[in-house]
């Protein structure tokens, strides 16, 4: 660290202390952990042994004997830890027998310890504090005597009582703290470069210290490593501490600080070198890096660079990163070493939901068909209320990270009263980034809704089934804000989607239509332990009265991902027949608080919601649903495995909901 006095700076007045005081407590501590070693291995080399009759009587007594210390150290528990913790008279506590000091050396590490207390209290803050040490006895028993013979008074010696008193008065608080950078970053910004004067603005904000909070030595260092590592991640990865300076104003309380930063060189991107590829094809890997040459190499390009190439599917492990060499900093070539996963991957899943009931998958992976670069990805579910198969081609990520894609679904739902057969074909491109997910593509859909009379399945019967065809155009949206997508305890996603298009019904006009739908979840720390969880669900579709849209394109409400407590899709209009039909329009929402059950086991969780919601065809006709309940959580390394059990308000009654999946 540098003096206080650079670039204009004075020295604080009063008991003012720089950073040579600071230099000198480090050092001090130092010295005095040298010597607590010394003692503790047993050698008192160092300490010149006490003259006149005290020193020879101490030696004279067998060691076993010699005085035990019991410190008591009187000041605010978080410095009585330190205190406790450091002071070599507390070492000396931990002694063994055959070890234990004579009075003589012991009255000297008593003297030293008013001086060695103070200094390890300036590293909290403290630089003001009044100690004082006193020794209640002398180690040997009030009934001993002179003429006493010499084992008798040995085996009378007590323990050393000593009590350190302290008064820490109020804490050194930074009042103030500069940034000042040197290099190239400083010669931008002095240009008006926007990048530049942005980072130098929020390099006065970075750090663990900051005006306001007590002056700490572990702070302090760590806010110095912490601007450097800022420094490094916006793209000056050479850069270094040039000064620093601490200036303490004892008599004030009152710390001003400063830190001087030479940025180095801006490292700009050159070529991009891949290595490692065997299969797929190299100009992929470049698209995906979305900068050019000379785009600044910051931390946060590099990894959403990363990051798109992980969710390519393709790759096994991804290194993305440059070699920091200032003499070539505005070429610098980055590299990006690549392990390919194999070309065919299965999966089979097992699992269980209180929606569909018991299931298993089977999901197919070939990342290079034909030797087409294209990734085919087919998976069939089959589950007791539900049966699906859904068959995609996705091209390798080209120019824009988009991706063009094909896809065949059918679904086949089953609930209380009904059963819906839909059949998808897609055509379209998708992009992603790290927070955002786009989807556009035309859909082909054919929608069979029947009605189930009692226990039976009546699908051949006209009177009794309802198909509708729908082609139309559609934007999906997902934007992620989350600490982790897997188990998120903070952050926001919000679903959107919307479409246009005609339908078609036998025996009605065909019409145009529109669909809207969203769906928002936020999380957030409730402090203590707490964790809330809310959502909200909308959505719409416009359409002439006489249209009929597939049934597949409607809303149902009612789950475990809907309104708890009721069964899956049975908060839905009922037609004049009395059989049930997708709504309209949809409206659900979700409160949840959740936190550990036993800090033994904090990946088990105890949950309470309330949630509420309906589908209906006209929003008139809207009124929601109650559900709630408590729940338990498992937030496992695959994701969140839920069981709720959850009272249906309308119903009455108790429904348990179970969310739990195996992939293997």
């Amino acid at each position: 660290m540098t003096a206080p006095g650079r670039r204009g700076w004075r020295t604080a007045t009063g008991r003012a202390a720089e950073v040579g005081k600071l230099r000198g407590i480090t050092r001090a501590l130092a010295v005095y952990t040298a010597a607590g070693a010394l003692l503790l291995g047993g050698g008192c080399a160092l300490i010149q042994p006490p003259t006149a009759a005290g020193a020879d009587a101490d030696a004279s007594l067998p060691s076993t004997t010699r005085a035990a210390l019991i410190l008591t150290v009187d000041a605010p528990t978080p410095l009585r830890n330190l205190l406790e913790r450091h002071l070599d008279l507390a070492r000396l506590q931990q002694l063994p027998a055959n070890e234990r000091l004579g009075n003589g050396e012991l009255n000297r590490l008593i003297a030293a310890a008013p001086s060695q207390a103070r200094e390890l209290l300036q590293t909290e803050g403290y630089f003001d504090a009044q100690v004082s040490v006193q020794r209640e006895n002398d180690g040997r028993s009030a009934t001993s005597t002179a003429s006493q013979p010499r084992a008798s008074q040995a085996s009378a010696l007590t323990p050393a009582r000593v009590r350190l008193q302290v008064q820490p008065g109020p804490p050194t608080r930074v009042t103030e703290r500069r940034v000042e950078t040197e290099g190239a970053l400083a010669r931008r910004a002095s240009v008006g470069d926007a990048d530049a004067l942005a980072l130098q603005q929020t390099l006065q904000t970075v750090g663990a210290l900051r005006p306001g909070q007590v002056f700490r030595n572990a702070d302090w260092a760590a806010s110095k490593q912490q601007l450097l590592t800022r420094l490094r991640s916006a793209g000056y990865a050479a850069a270094t501490l040039s000064g620093s300076s601490a200036a303490i104003d004892a008599s004030t309380q009152t710390a001003r600080l400063m830190v001087v930063l030479d940025s180095g060189p801006l490292f700009g991107a050159g070529p991009v070198v891949v290595t490692g590829l065997q299969r797929h094809d190299e100009a992929m890997v470049r698209h995906l890096a979305g900068f050019g040459e000379g785009a600044a190499l910051t931390e946060e390009r590099l990894l959403a660079y990363q990051d798109r190439l992980q969710k390519t599917l393709l790759f096994q492990s991804i290194s993305v990163g440059f070699e920091p060499d200032p003499a070539g900093a505005a070429q610098t070539p980055v590299r990006v070493r690549l392990t390919e996963l194999p070309l065919q991957q299965a999966t089979v899943g097992v699992g269980v939901s209180a929606n569909t009931g018991p299931r298993v998958t089977l999901e197919h992976l070939h990342r290079r068909p034909f030797d087409w670069p294209v990734v085919a990805y087919n998976k069939l579910e089959w589950a007791r209320d539900s049966q699906s198969w859904a068959g995609d081609f996705q091209t390798h990520p080209g120019a824009g990270f988009y991706r063009n894609l094909l896809g065949v679904q059918i679904d086949r739902l089953r609930s209380d009263t009904d059963v819906v057969l839909s059949q998808r074909l897609r055509l379209g491109r998708t992009q992603d980034t790290p927070r955002l997910e786009r989807l556009y593509f035309l859909e082909l859909l054919r929608s069979r809704q029947a009605e189930l009379p009692g226990a039976a399945v009546v699908l051949s019967s006209s009177a009794a089934a309802s198909t509708a065809t729908a082609l139309s155009a559609n934007l999906h949206l997902v934007w992620r804000d989350l600490d982790s997508v897997l188990l998120p305890t903070r952050g926001i996603t919000l679903a959107l989607q919307g479409g246009a298009g005609q339908a078609r019904h036998p025996g009605v006009p065909d019409g145009p239509f529109a669909r809207l739908h969203g769906r928002f979840t936020g999380y957030l720390p409730l402090g203590q332990n707490w964790y809330g969880q809310a959502r909200l669900e909308a959505g719409q579709i416009i359409k002439r009265d006489a249209v009929v849209v597939p049934d597949a394109l409607g809303f149902r409400a009612g789950g475990d991902d809907s309104v708890r407590g009721y069964a899956y899709r049975s908060l839905t209009p009922v037609d004049e027949a009395g059989g049930t039909v997708s709504g309209l329009n949809v409206l659900t929402a979700s409160v949840e608080v959740a936190r550990p059950i036993l800090a033994s086991m904090p990946s088990v969780w105890g949950a309470l919601f309330i949630d509420a919601g309906r589908a209906v065809t006209h929003w008139r006709d809207f009124k929601p649903a109650l559900g709630y309940g408590v729940g338990l959580r498992w937030r496992s390394p695959i994701g969140p495995l839920r069981a709720d059990l959850a009272w249906a308000d309308e119903l009455k009654k108790l429904r348990l909901h179970l969310s739990v999946g195996i992939a293997f």
